[in-house]
This record gives structure tokens, C-alpha cells and sequence, in this order.
């Protein structure tokens, strides 16, 4: 299993490119199977979870060919063949398909989705919101099926700003018949993303962002160009990095405003930030200073980056809290931080580091993607060896971290055992 050794502590230094949104690509890469035609899709993430889903939509009659910072998919007609289950169960992601193919077959069945083992996150949402639109919705040996002649409108409130389930209703809805309204919808800028595809291709979506969005069903739609949204959460592990090894950095391919949350902790911290209008430029002077968050859907903290900022709390002048308030089982890099020298205690979804003067370089897992991503951070700032195992999690949604990291000055190699993954790359890339 492949592994990331990191050499530490060294300070970050220089200028870092973040890439498209895994988050943005992945329901993007869904939403293709809409459209009649070709979609131009730039900025795609070389990364696991894209390639997979490229593999899903493939199997469901998309076409695929490589561009020189992109993919293009051609979809004349889709089938309502059943995702394999290896596939599907690899990425939660996956469901994203439903909404798609129910609105474009009238069938949708997959296996039940998988993807990172932090807790419970199930799909009850999506079910609900398909059968207000007349779906038949079933559920039997692993599988989840619906049906419907055709979607019509309807009024959909969720009882969670579910990210999933708001895109998936939206997909499902561009092509039912008459209005339907999402209320408490998601508002991450993925959301936002996805929404501007959809009007690329013809779609009638108002109200991406805010907690209505209100869509009128069309009854086709065509191939369009689009460009992925920068990844905040990219860019945001960047700068913890950054911040955590007292570190010189500025992150290019940033939209500042997706960023507000993360940079206010920042400064919190003691961080010195300046916001350009494509970039953000961190300086850390010193030691970093304590403080409590609590992770929220957007505009929140970030779920996805309370990782790489724990790691960062461990070596702070004080005592932090961390609350998770997204997923109930998101504190299993916790465990191994306290491999490396910290000081943890947990309270059920609470989080007490006490900080300290120094970590020391241990072997450590990577649970999952995220929390790959915390340990990453925290072996930057630790003395001596860290291996970071299982490092084929960060793969999903990190393209070339340790080269990036190298780039900033960091004493970071990854060591293979396979080239599986560039091969799965590569037939996609190059059709």
C-alpha cells in the first residue's frame, strides 16, 4: 500500500496552484447525462474519486476523451444499466447519479453508496425528495430503485442542508414537468457550480446559493463548456500547512469569498492574511494561538478541513475545542495524532487539545480522506520520519500533494507499491 514519508519540521515557503473542486466535478461529471451533446468540462481534478465517477457515467452510455486540463463527455443516450457495485461502493458520490438518469430514463437503480468511513450518512433525503416529484422508490438485497414515467414538479423541504440531496434534486428536477422548489437547500459553492452548469445547458435554476432554489423543468437539454470551480478545501489545507509549520505561502486558483470562514480562523490564530482577488497569501510569525470552532455547512467551517486544523491546534499556546457538528464520526485521526505527541481527550463530538511544544515523527494510518489530510499536516510540523500509511485515501481528492508540498520547500516522498491508479488515469485521459 502506497505511503507518504515527510521528513519534518520545515517551514513552507513560496506559491502553490490549487486545482478544480473535486466537490463541483464529481456532481458536474453526473449531470453530463443530461445533456444531448458534448460537454467541454476544464479544470477537472486528476483525482480517484473523478476517475471512478468518469467509470460510473462511462458504464451508463457517456462517452469520454481526454483534454489537454479537462475531459470531454459525449452522451447520446443513456441506459439505465445498474453502476457496478465495486464502483459504487468505493464513493458515495456515486447516488449523484440517480437524479440523472431517473429524469432521463424514468429508471434509476444502484447499489447503495460508500466512500469514507466517518460515520452514518444516509441517503433518506434524496429517496423522500424523488418520491414528492411521483418516483416509486424502492429498497431491496443492497439496492436502491426509482421509478417514474416522468417527474413532475414539486415542493421539497429538507430536513438537513444536505449536499447530495439538494444536487440530486436538482438534476432530477430540470427536466420534470413544471416547478419545483428545494427549500432549506444546501448553499456551498459547489451547489452554486452545479446550478451554472445546468443553466449552460438549458436548464431554468434560480436561487443557487440561497436556502430556496426554484427550478423550472425544460424538456431538453444540450451540450455546453464549463470550468470546475477552484477547490477551497484544497487551498484551505494548504494554508494550515502553512500555519502549522510557521511557514510563507501564497495559494493561487483561490475564490476568496469561498474562503471567508477558513480565513477568519486564520487570523484568529495569529495568522497574517491577505486576500488578493485569485489568491491568498499566508504568513505565520510565530506560534499559533488557541481557539475553539465548530464545524457548519456553508458558510461555516468546513467539515473537510477540521482535520488538517486539529493537527494544527496540537503544537497551539493553549487549549482549542473542535466540535464536529456535520458527521458523528469524524475524529478518528485523533487517535493517531496522539501517535505523534498530542494532547487529545474526547468528548463524543467535542474535542479538547491541550497543546504542546513538539510532535515527534511515528508511522500513522490514514482512516480516511481527510483525516489522511490532517496527518499530512501534522507530520509537516513534526520532528524526525513520519510515514502517513494508507495514503491511497488522499488520492480521492488531493492530485499530487506531495509534489505540491516539495514545491513549498517540505521534505516529502511518495512511495508506491502499485501504478494502479495512473493506469485507470491514463485509459480515461488519453481515449
Amino acid at each position: 500500500m502506497a505511503f507518504i514519508r515527510i521528513n519534518g519540521p520545515t517551514p513552507l515557503s513560496g506559491q502553490v496552484v490549487a486545482g478544480g473542486a473535486k466537490n463541483a466535478a464529481l456532481p458536474i461529471l453526473a449531470a453530463s447525462l443530461l445533456a444531448r451533446g458534448t460537454c467541454h468540462l476544464s479544470s477537472v481534478p486528476r483525482l480517484e474519486d473523478v476517475a471512478t465517477m468518469c467509470q460510473v457515467i462511462e458504464g451508463l452510455g457517456a462517452r469520454l476523451a481526454g483534454m489537454e486540463r479537462g475531459i470531454k463527455v459525449t452522451v447520446d443516450d443513456v441506459n439505465d444499466r445498474v453502476p457496478p457495485e465495486e464502483l459504487v461502493r468505493k464513493m458515495r458520490a456515486s447516488v449523484l447519479v440517480m437524479g440523472p438518469l431517473l429524469a432521463r430514463t424514468g429508471r434509476a437503480r444502484i447499489p447503495l453508496p460508500g466512500g469514507c468511513a466517518i460515520g452514518a450518512r444516509p441517503i433518506d433525503l434524496h429517496l423522500k425528495g424523488f418520491h414528492a416529484m411521483g418516483a416509486q422508490v424502492s429498497l431491496a438485497d443492497g439496492e436502491v430503485e426509482a421509478r417514474a414515467a416522468r417527474l413532475h414538479g414539486a415542493s421539497i423541504y429538507l430536513d438537513y442542508p444536505s449536499v447530495g440531496a439538494t444536487e440530486n434534486l436538482m438534476m432530477a428536477a430540470v427536466l420534470a414537468e413544471g416547478e419545483t422548489v428545494i427549500e432549506d437547500a444546501a448553499k456551498e459553492p459547489e451547489i452554486v457550480d452545479l446550478a451554472t452548469f445546468l443553466l449552460s445547458l438549458g436548464a431554468d435554476v434560480h436561487g443557487a446559493g440561497t436556502p430556496v432554489i426554484r427550478i423550472r423543468g425544460v424538456g431538453e437539454l444540450h451540450g455546453a463548456d464549463h470550468t470546475v470551480i477552484p477547490d477551497r478545501i484544497e487551498a484551505g489545507t494548504y494554508l494550515l500547512a502553512a500555519c502549522g509549520t510557521q511557514g510563507d505561502v501564497s495559494v493561487h486558483n483561490v475564490v476568496p469569498e469561498h474562503m471567508k470562514a477558513v480565513v477568519a480562523k486564520l487570523r484568529e490564530m495569529g495568522a497574517e492574511v491577505q486576500v488578493g482577488e485569485r489568491s491568498v497569501h499566508l504568513v505565520m510569525p510565530g506560534r499559533v494561538r488557541p481557539t475553539d470552532l465548530k464545524t457548519f455547512p456553508y458558510p461555516g467551517f468546513p467539515t473537510d478541513l477540521q482535520a488538517p486544523m486539529m493537527a494544527v491546534l496540537t503544537l497551539a499556546a493553549g487549549s482549542s475545542v473542535v466540535t464536529e457538528t456535520v458527521f458523528e464520526n469524524r475524529f478518528m485521526h485523533a487517535s493517531e495524532l496522539m501517535r505523534l505527541g498530542a494532547r487529545i481527550r474526547m468528548d463524543g463530538r467535542v474535542a479538547i487539545i491541550e497543546g504542546t511544544d513538539h510532535l515527534w515523527g511515528a508511522s500513522v494510518r490514514a482512516t480516511d480522506l481527510r483525516a489522511g489530510a490532517g496527518l499530512v499536516v501534522a507530520g509537516l510540523m513534526a520532528h524526525g520520519v513520519t510515514d502517513v500509511c494508507d495514503a491511497h485515501h488522499l488520492d480521492r481528492g488531493y492530485d499530487d500533494l506531495a509534489g505540491k508540498l516539495r514545491k513549498l520547500g517540505a521534505h516529502v516522498v511518495r512511495v508506491e507499491d502499485d501504478d494502479y491508479f495512473a493506469e485507470r488515469w491514463e485509459r480515461i485521459h488519453l481515449r
